[in-house]
């Protein structure tokens, strides 16, 4: 009974511990990259009318201006956000997934299924990490304004702590439903299509993943949940970025935007539909590279997981 127990506590864990873990490394590894898509996003609103540089370009000047240690700005609240936004996604996925597998005696679950499972994991892992995603796009954005306009913040909880002192509690819940949208879109491209993506590829190299997926099936399918991750939450994620990242006019004290339909209005009219996809290649750069990591690592992370608890 004591061995038991020990061992039935890790397994209902591991989910959660293995994709947390995969999420935090993999959100170290890309974290320019991530850096460089908020300020690509963010560009449009602080210069209106001037091009966006590319992610090269945006890397290159922090380096030159401000240190190498510049493109890791906020590496901290990224960090924090996996631990709690990237664990409850991935852990809560897989969790509500086997439970649908179990339900259907076994047998593989629909792309409707693994859609919703995507859907219910990622808007529930939103509501838990959005002040560490606040906190994030502010200490990256923060490098963007003017020396008069920066809160400086001196770390992630720094953040956490006077945006709530200085604005209330409500605003680490700045763009929350942009946020679910994002998170909701995130999960299905990239849970649920590399679920998908598993099969069919299988299927096509002739995979029986008696043992698991075989490494060259995992590379296909975690190509493919990289670009579908990517091309469905962009345009939630820039509205997301947007309205976080807002700050009130200093002469009339109104914010630059009312909402998310005010701020999907005003990108569409100043920016046009492409605008939606400001700093795709950055975003794909970023998206496909975690998503990636993720996707390959979790089987490692996985199977010692299951070595040191004896599962």
């Amino acid at each position: 009974m004591a061995t038991t127990e020990p061992k039935a506590i890790a397994s209902a864990l591991q989910p959660f511990v293995c994709g947390g873990a995969a999420a935090t490394f993999a959100s170290i590894v890309i974290h320019p990259m991530d850096l460089a898509k908020v300020r690509m996003q963010l560009f449009g609103q602080l210069n209106p009318g001037k091009k966006v540089p590319g992610f090269a370009t945006i890397l290159s000047n922090m380096v030159k201006n401000d240190g190498i240690t510049s493109v890791y700005t906020g590496v901290d609240a990224a960090i924090g956000r996996q631990l709690v936004y990237g664990t409850a996604r991935i852990g809560l996925h897989r969790k509500i997934s086997d439970k649908l597998v179990e339900i259907n005696d076994g047998n593989p679950i629909s792309f409707v299924q693994k859609a919703l499972s995507g859907m219910a994991s990622g808007s529930i892992a939103v509501c838990i990490g959005t002040p560490f995603d606040i906190a994030l796009v502010r200490l990256q954005a923060d490098g963007m304004a003017n020396p008069e306009d920066r809160r400086n913040y001196k770390n992630v909880f720094d953040a956490l702590i006077r945006t709530s002192k200085e604005e209330g509690i409500g605003a680490l819940y700045k763009g929350l439903a942009p946020n679910i949208l994002r998170g909701m879109s995130m999960n299905v491209g990239m849970m649920a299509c590399y679920d998908q993506a598993k099969e069919t590829v299988a299927a096509l190299l002739g995979d029986p993943m008696t043992d698991g997926p075989s490494l060259t099936t995992r590379i296909g399918a975690s190509a493919t949940a990289g670009f579908t991750a990517a091309l469905f939450s962009l345009p939630f994620d820039l509205v997301k970025s947007r309205l976080m990242a807002q700050k009130p006019n200093p002469l009339t004290g109104e914010m630059p935007y009312k909402g998310i339909v005010d701020c999907g209005i005003k990108i569409f009219k100043g920016e046009g539909p492409l605008g939606f996809f400001s700093g795709f290649l950055a975003y794909y750069g970023r998206c496909a590279p975690h998503a990636m990591i993720i996707l390959l690592s979790i089987e490692s992370i996985t199977n010692a997981y299951k070595t040191a608890f004896g599962l």
